[in-house]
């Protein structure tokens, strides 16, 4: 039987292309996990990537791994729960730090805290409201019409499968990610008459190094799906990487499931 290759030798082996030569990229959350991958595989391509978070010597490191395969990335800090100032200052030093132009936005951070609806601390809901709603959408109040004024840029959220079924638990969450989908269409239909295309991807059931102490419970969620197995972070970048090229051009708000079958299919009656 063929052995799946994981998440962590798959980013060591990255091939390298052209396909987004040229092409600028801010991910934000892109200090591990699925951010990181996805900043990789968008540099391993061409783009030219800034890669941000709250951690600065994590996110050194993700900066160092693209640059030693051969690509460009630059650190930029941001801590998205911050200020509307701060958010806007981000945008702004990311944008400096990508030569004055912006092609590719990522909007990866996130939290993601699961709980029943009494246990939901404040400041965790909080945190979900500013990072996974506020700041992508000032993100893109921020960046968006540069990409206009260009007449070309693409913007990619990330939200989940757990953003259209119901749940036991988690009602914040599940319903911040329903959100971020539905920004998706409106931005669509408000930016790509001007050139920019937004969409989202949907990840599965991912495990990633914030939820390894969950390995076992995500191999049983994932047992019975078409893939039998949990989502690799890379498979998520695959995916924004293909959303992002010309060959998906005529893709405007759209929200493509990488879940391994989670959400589409059942495999038992």
């Amino acid at each position: 039987m063929h052995t799946l290759s994981t998440n962590s030798e798959l980013l060591a082996s990255l091939p390298t292309d052209s396909r987004l030569l040229g092409k600028k990229a801010i991910v934000t959350g892109s200090t591990s996990g699925i951010g990181e991958a996805i900043a990789r595989v968008l540099a391993a391509s061409g783009a030219e990537v800034v890669v941000s978070g709250r951690d600065a010597a994590r996110a050194q490191q993700v900066v160092k791994a693209i640059t030693w395969g051969g690509g460009k990335a630059h650190l930029v800090p941001a801590d998205l729960a911050g200020s509307y100032d701060a958010l806007r200052t981000f945008a702004r030093e990311a944008t400096a730090a990508l030569g004055g132009q912006v092609d590719v936005l990522v909007n990866n951070a996130g939290v993601y805290p699961v709980t029943p609806t009494e246990a939901l601390l404040d400041a965790d809901l909080e945190a979900i409201l500013d990072i996974n709603i506020r700041a992508p959408h000032v993100l893109v109040g921020e960046l968006a019409l540069g990409m206009v004024e260009r007449g070309s840029g693409s913007i990619v959220n990330i939200g989940s499968w757990m953003g259209r079924i119901g749940t036991a638990n988690g009602a914040m969450y599940t319903a911040s990610k329903a959100a971020i989908e539905q920004m998706t269409r409106n931005w669509a239909a408000e930016y790509g008459p001007r050139g920019v295309r937004v969409n989202t991807v949907a990840p599965g059931a991912t495990l990633t190094p914030g939820n390894a102490e969950f390995s076992a419970a995500l191999d049983a969620m994932t047992a019975g799906t078409a893939a039998g197995r949990p989502v690799r972070p890379i498979d998520i970048a695959y995916a924004v990487r293909f959303l992002v090229t010309e060959e998906a051009a005529f893709i405007h708000g759209t929200v493509l499931d990488v879940d391994g079958g989670m959400n589409g299919t059942r495999l038992n009656f």
